[in-house]
């Protein structure tokens, strides 16, 4: 049997990677065959500098990206100062070019690094029956479907692409449709052949490495076959593309144009079985979709419809304006990861909870969910989670399998809470706004951590040996009010949370330039000098109070809803419990020193999150803007916090560069397996017979969860979302429930998707979590951390039934924040 992957050599980056090789570029074996060694070792060095510098191109994406949002808002700011003759002799204001020449260098990131993903094993295939195999039937596999399926279908889409790129050149093709700059259309789709080329050359290394695993005795049949192999692939190319020169031609011609004996839904249904076939044997998804989608595409239609279906698919990914948010905030994330700032939020949230059981609990799902709103990336939250927390719970004497599902479970947020990038590569699919989704996954991510939350100090109430309090040295020093410590430091953070929604919402641009930030400057200021001095914080505790009450009140309109009385309720409740700052005993307050390191831990994040997440979800930003922003601004953190370097940096971008091009060129394989697809005509069929049975419309939704959540078991959320999901999406759009019109179906279905997909991380053998968790934590056994996991998997359902029966707890966001 196959090795199990081996945690110490997981990195953050690999949590969509099936196998990331371990040698460095141009190593090979020493045993392996030696006319082989030299070819295999060129390739991949030419191949690992094509990555290395097309990595590079994501910080002029960051720079033009970034210039049109300062340029576009600094303008916007200056005319409603009424100085419209300033901005424009500094050239300010929106720009025709930016938008083109960003999705442009984007596309140009996945595709011509196709190559590269591919040398470095960065692909995913469904390994959960490959794995069990020996290495030399993996091998034999390996290399029979490389030459059967890999090697055929790119050189068919090299092809086909270097006639694609030639009709742009040659005709001055330009971008008309959905652009109004109109650039030239032939550099950015040099990439599709130039990226298929490399790619298709990579291969042949790929099939050497397969031979040295199988063994010697089994590799002689097979080098005694390539010399026929490659005559009957050569002969194939000819009599496709140029059938009148080739012995044959016309006949296979003939056998292509010919009308295929079957009716095109039912090849579609042999097509989606040979699918699952060969991808649960264990062959890379996106190569499987490529040429079965030719294949069965010839069958039942043409060679002509297939190639243009492929190319206009594989373009119209390359220029996708939501897609172009993948490569950013993926970068993000891994440079927020790299500047190390979880750890301190960490240990003073852990530091402010100390006196409470299950505190490990309480700052395990906090900061989770914060990173997860920073980053989108569960690896790196899963394993930042663990190396923080787990010898503090093991020496606290933490409950293991709680402990390794609240990490586990808490690292899973990532993928929904937004930015989430599967949340980005899912709008397209279900044609609605990412913006929506991003909107319509903020109340379902907080109910989670909240229901996460709720078991876990649920449980350790009922059982209080399964979160103790903190042990005396883990406790920090503290005044003798510690309680008025809290709530003061609560009521200053909803004060601040407060004025930054109203400046954001426009509240203060009437009174200067930038009134919003000169007014929120102004407020963190008084709240500094009132946290250094006692003094100071009497006089603005009640400001703060009346401050709340009054908005409250303001808007009030017809009735006071039941929520503004609580928070009206809390905010005097928290004043209360403040009181000692006005006792005789008052000299004896002060802040502990542990609120210094919370706030040195709490800010950077939280700014970062409030301007790319909130320029999202208030619309002021596309979300491939606000990524743009995000990475640049986790960049000044770094440099802030003096973890930034080059070599670290550059690493970072060929992290993001590996999974951008692992999703990126999935999609853009799904998309033509799935054009192909609906082609055929099979969704509707099997639309009409699922509406044809005797079941309800609800019925037949829960079905469809049903099957995502099965399929979650042992296929990754890639997958699912752009195959799985636009086979089941015609059904779903033929449903009626809860009087929900198209777009709303869709935004409710993609977040009960995305609640599903959890499990994908939450559900053995598959999930990487377990791997990633048990890597930084080896005392901690896999079997109790798969039955921590398990638990919150029922959590997890519960929270998806909630959402199932109220879909309003996903619409309403979208509804308000979009004027609807």
């Amino acid at each position: 049997m196959a090795d199990e992957p081996n945690p110490e050599d997981l990195e953050i980056a690999d949590e969509l990677i099936a196998e990331r090789r371990a040698e460095a570029p141009g190593e090979t074996p020493e045993d392996m065959t030696p006319w082989q060694r030299p070819i295999t070792a060129v390739i991949d060095v030419i191949n690992y500098r094509a990555g290395q510098i097309i990595a590079l191109l994501m910080v002029p994406l960051i720079i033009v990206v970034v210039y049109e949002v300062f340029s576009r808002n600094t303008f916007a700011i200056l005319q409603n100062a009424g100085m419209d003759e300033l901005a424009r002799s500094l050239g300010l204001g929106p720009t025709l070019w930016v938008y083109d020449t960003s999705r442009m260098i984007a596309g140009v990131l996945f595709m011509a690094a196709a190559g590269y993903g591919l040398m470095r094993g960065v692909h995913i295939r469904a390994d959960f029956i490959y794995r069990f195999w020996s290495n030399k039937t993996q091998a034999t596999v390996d290399a029979t479907l490389y030459l059967l399926f890999f090697m055929p279908s790119m050189i068919f889409f090299t092809i086909v692409a270097s006639e694609f790129w030639w009709l742009a050149y040659s005709r001055g093709e330009t971008m008309q449709i959905d652009s109004a700059w109109g650039p030239l259309l032939w550099p950015a789709r040099l990439a599709m052949p130039i990226g298929g080329f490399l790619l298709m050359l990579q291969g042949i290394p790929e099939i050497f490495r397969a031979f040295h695993k199988m063994g010697k005795e089994r590799e002689r049949w097979f080098v005694r076959a390539l010399p026929f192999y490659i005559v009957g692939l050569a002969w194939l190319i000819l009599a496709i593309f140029t059938p009148d020169i080739v012995p044959g031609g016309d006949w296979f011609t003939g056998i292509m144009s010919a009308t295929p004996n079957l009716d095109k839904p039912t090849i579609g249904l042999i097509m989606l079985g040979a699918m699952l076939f060969v991808i649960f044997i264990g062959f890379p998804i996106a190569f499987t979709l490529i040429f079965l989608a030719f294949v069965f595409g010839i069958w039942g239609s043409n060679f002509k419809l297939t190639t243009l279906l492929m190319t206009l698919n594989t373009n119209s990914t390359m220029l996708n304006d939501q897609l172009m948010a993948v490569p950013l905030f993926v970068l993000m994330g891994i440079v927020m990861e790299a500047a190390g700032l979880m750890e301190r939020l960490f240990a003073s949230i852990q530091m402010i909870m100390a006196r409470v059981r299950g505190a490990l609990f309480i700052a395990v799902l906090i900061v989770s969910t914060i990173f997860a709103a920073a980053t989108g990336i569960v690896g790196a939250s899963v394993t930042l989670l663990g190396i923080m927390a787990g010898a503090t719970m093991s020496r606290s004497g933490y409950d293991v399998k709680l402990a390794a599902g609240t990490i586990t479970a808490g690292g899973t947020l990532g993928i929904l809470i937004p930015p989430s990038i599967m949340l980005i590569v899912m709008g397209p699919v279900l044609e609605v706004s990412t913006l929506d989704l991003f909107r319509g996954a903020f109340v379902p991510g907080a109910l989670l951590a909240t229901l996460y939350l709720l078991y876990t100090l649920g449980r350790c109430w009922l059982n209080p040996s399964l979160g103790p309090i903190l042990s005396e040295e883990d406790q920090p020093d503290t005044s003798r009010y510690y309680g008025a410590e809290v709530a003061l430091i609560c009521l200053g953070v909803l004060t601040i949370c407060r004025v930054f929604g109203l400046g954001i919402g426009g509240a203060f641009g009437g009174l200067v330039p930038f009134g919003g930030l000169f007014v929120l400057a102004i407020t963190l200021a008084v709240a500094y000098f009132a946290y250094r001095s006692l003094s100071i914080l009497k006089i603005v505790v009640p400001i703060a109070v009346l401050f709340h009450l009054y908005m409250i009140v303001a808007n009030m309109g017809d009735g006071l809803p039941i929520w503004s009385m609580v928070f009206g309720a809390f905010i005097v409740l928290l004043a209360y419990l403040g009181r000692p700052i006005y006792g005789p005993d008052a000299e004896a307050f002060h802040f502990s020193d542990l609120w210094d390191e919370f706030f040195a831990g709490l800010m950077p994040p939280t700014i970062l999150i409030s301007f790319a997440l909130g320029s999202i979800l208030l619309g002021f930003a596309t979300p491939a803007e606000a990524a743009a922003m995000g990475a640049f601004g986790a960049i000044l953190l770094s440099i802030g916090y003096r973890k930034f370097t080059i070599p670290s940096f550059f690493d970072s971008l060929v992290k993001a560069l590996e999974i951008t091009v692992l999703i990126m060129f999935l999609v853009a394989a799904s998309n033509f397996f799935g054009a192909q697809f609906s082609a055929l005509g099979t969704p509707a069929m099997m639309t009409q017979l699922l509406l044809g049975l005797e079941m309800s419309d609800y019925l037949i939704l829960l079905l469809v969860m049903a099957l995502i959540f099965l399929l979650g078991w042992p296929l990754e959320w890639v997958p699912i979302v752009l195959i799985v999901v636009p086979i089941l999406l015609p059904t779903v759009e033929a449903l009626s429930v809860h009087g929900l019109d198209r777009y709303d179906l869709m935004v409710w279905f993609g977040i009960l998707v995305a609640v599903n997909l959890q499990t994908a991380w939450l559900s053995p053998p598959v999930a990487l979590s377990a791997y990633f968790l048990k890597g930084v934590v080896p005392n901690w056994d896999l079997k109790d951390i798969y039955l921590g996991m398990m638990q919150f998997m029922m959590v997890q359902l519960v929270g998806l039934i909630l959402l199932f029966v109220f879909p309003q707890l996903v619409l309403w966001l979208p509804k308000v924040m979009g004027g609807g």
